[in-house]
């Protein structure tokens, strides 16, 4: 009774007394798993990158095996929305630090271990590749494409084992990485963002997916920070109704007034300037723009025309999805006129929001009501307008807030596996390592762990190879230094401050990690520096440890709406309509922002073989911080 007393107490308020340290018995771990293992074990010194769903699992199960010498690194805090699988968190901890509340939980399972917490993002310059070298194994409980390829360069530079994990909904995955033994994270293609054009987005929407970007971008440009890619007002320069642009352009009487206005001032600007007013911001949206795009007769040839609505007098419409036998608010249909309502109170209340804020910012949260309220009345509107079915709030909200299911059971699954891959490494016992695929359903030989081998490293992978290099096609005459830094050398190729010299003999540089070196190439054309056609260029990440030499092609013929293309790239897969709408609740499923980035569909992601497809996404994997419903 008195130790159970001292594991309550420890547990409960993570305060560490003598006689709960003093009663930790390590001698059943040692029987367990051997001398040799027991003390390597507790003689190695590990790095945990993420405290979230895997992650708590995760540190949990490292405690209570043994492990003594653990560093945790996480930028996040705790939400409410973690606290249903995040099981080392509890309501009192919402808004403290993932990394330090997690080692205080973790301390009460096991009070010798000693623990550090990191509250920083693993990108800092400080967790440089002497950082990493200090670890005998690193372990990846994180939940995005972006760190997961940067720790993995981190531990090619350290030559530090790292063991990779994932899960999607009831699929997880496993996987060992170590420098020239095994592929890396960034062997295998992944595929590029599933983007939707501009003019489809904002004139001729045919899916539900199509008006909650809208709406989306809508946000943004009301409330948030304003992209000019992301414009909602109706497209001009759409070439398939360039026919009808003459009379376009001459505009009706209703949409002479909004249309016109918020051209030369800009959408924000207009929406101060009359303060938010619902009825002349539904009008300007839901009947002005639309009578606008009809005079664009060419894109209604073969379309169903849109049809504008009326503020002051909305159809009485009670169409058959609307009629939900379920109690749940938040999976009925709303009617045009509480779609209205809603817009009109998120409106006031987002700007009130807006106007606290420091910055005069917002930012779109899935798990802010309001936020979440104003996308979904507008999308619902929108559909509305161009014959579209309509979605709930649940279906919205898990197509907005890119969503598939996280199970609090697949990560204690996976939790366990990468504990047991450990094992192996610490043993030297590499090659017996194993990525392991948790599937939804038992496989022909009824087992739902399905182990596979562990591929080669690719020659041409662009990371680990011996001389890493990529191609891209883009066209010299109007992408910018700017975009090659951000949308090709930082988002697609993971680095972080890189430095770029072009090989023409002269060493000219054209990015400069240094702040100030060379800010003022950034609008200008790469064109201009002398980058053509068959270019070559030397992008350093000094951070990463990490050279990358880019082969420049030049094209003038590329697809609408893409900027660039790299060699070997593989396409998304296309979204369904209706398949985010039958999901079940909610973690991170397909694109829905034209300009950001994809996570795959859970089924293609961690889809298991026997022999693996090299168009696999090892490991990136939606993890877990939505909210679950755990039956």
């Amino acid at each position: 009774m008195a130790e159970k007393f001292a594991f309550d107490h420890c547990l409960s308020g993570h305060t560490f007394c003598f006689e709960s340290r003093k009663q930790f018995n390590m001698e059943p771990l040692k029987e367990t798993l051997g001398d040799n293992l027991h003390s390597a074990v507790t003689g190695c010194k590990l790095l945990m990158v993420g405290a979230g769903g895997i992650g708590c699992e995760l540190l949990k199960n490292l405690v209570l095996s043994g492990f003594i010498n653990i560093d945790v690194i996480d930028l996040d805090t705790i939400d409410v929305s973690n606290l249903n699988r995040q099981f080392l968190f509890q309501r009192r901890h919402v808004g403290k630090p993932k990394a330090e509340v997690a080692r205080d939980s973790a301390l009460a399972f096991n009070p010798r271990a000693s623990i550090t917490a990191h509250h920083a993002s693993v990108f800092n310059s400080e967790y440089n590749t002497n950082f990493f070298k200090q670890f005998t194994v690193v372990l990846n409980a994180l939940d995005n494409k972006a760190a997961r390829s940067h720790v993995n360069r981190m531990c090619l530079a350290a030559d530090v084992p790292l063991v990779e994990s994932g899960t999607a909904g009831y699929l997880g995955q496993v996987t060992v990485i170590k420098k020239g033994v095994t592929e890396c994270y960034d062997c295998l293609p992944k595929p590029t963002a599933k983007t939707f054009p501009g003019c489809t987005i904002r004139n001729t929407p045919s899916e539900p997916i199509h008006c909650i970007v809208w709406a989306k971008h809508l946000f943004n440009q009301l409330f948030g920070e304003v992209d000019a890619d992301n414009e909602v007002a109706p497209d001009m320069t759409d070439p398939e109704a360039a026919e009808s642009s003459a009379v376009a352009t001459e505009g009706t009487a209703s949409d002479s007034t909004a249309s016109k206005t918020t051209e030369s001032c800009g959408t924000r600007e207009w929406a101060e300037s009359v303060d938010y007013d619902p009825a002349k911001i539904f009008t300007k949206l839901f009947h002005d723009d639309v009578l606008y795009l009809l005079t664009m007769e060419n894109l209604w040839k073969k379309r169903r025309p849109p049809t504008p609505l009326d503020f002051h007098s909305l159809p009485d419409d009670s169409p058959a999805e609307s009629t939900s036998s379920s109690n749940l608010r938040d999976q009925q249909m709303w009617t045009l006129q509480h779609a209205t309502d809603v817009l009109s109170r998120t409106l006031q209340a987002l700007k009130v929001a807006r106007s606290r804020r420091e910055d005069k910012q917002l930012v779109w949260d899935k798990d802010d009501e309001e936020s979440m309220d104003f996308v979904t009345a507008v999308a619902n509107l929108r559909s509305f307008v161009f014959g579209i079915r309509r979605k709930s709030r649940f279906e919205v909200k898990a197509m907005a807030g890119n969503i598939i299911p996280a199970i609090a059971t697949t990560n204690a699954v996976i939790a366990g596996l990468v504990v047991m891959e450990a094992f192996k490494i610490l043993m030297g016992r590499i090659s017996e390592c194993k990525t392991i695929y948790l599937n939804k359903q038992p496989n022909f030989r009824k087992k739902l762990l399905t182990p596979c081998n562990l591929e080669s490293p690719d020659p041409k992978c662009y990371v680990c190879s011996s001389r890493p290099e990529v191609t891209v096609t883009v066209n010299v005459n109007t992408f910018t230094v700017k975009a090659l830094e951000d949308r090709i050398l930082k988002e697609r190729f993971g680095m972080v401050a890189p430095d770029v010299e072009i090989q023409d003999g002269k060493g000219t540089i054209v990015i400069s990690s240094e702040e100030g070196e060379t800010e003022a190439n950034g609008p200008r054309p790469v064109g201009v520096f002398g980058i053509v056609d068959g270019s070559r260029l030397t992008a350093d990440d000094f951070l990463q440890n990490y050279q990358l030499v880019v082969n420049v092609q030049h094209s003038d013929k590329l697809a609408p709406d893409v900027d660039f293309v790299v060699e070997g790239d593989i396409p998304a897969p296309e979204p369904e309509a209706e398949e985010a709408a039958s999901a079940a609740p909610v973690s991170e499923d397909i694109t829905v922002t034209a300009a950001g980035s994809v996570k795959r569909r859970a089924s293609e992601e961690l889809a298991p073989s026997a022999k693996r497809s090299r168009g696999d996404d090892n490991g990136v994997v939606t993890v877990d911080d939505d909210i679950q419903v755990i039956s």
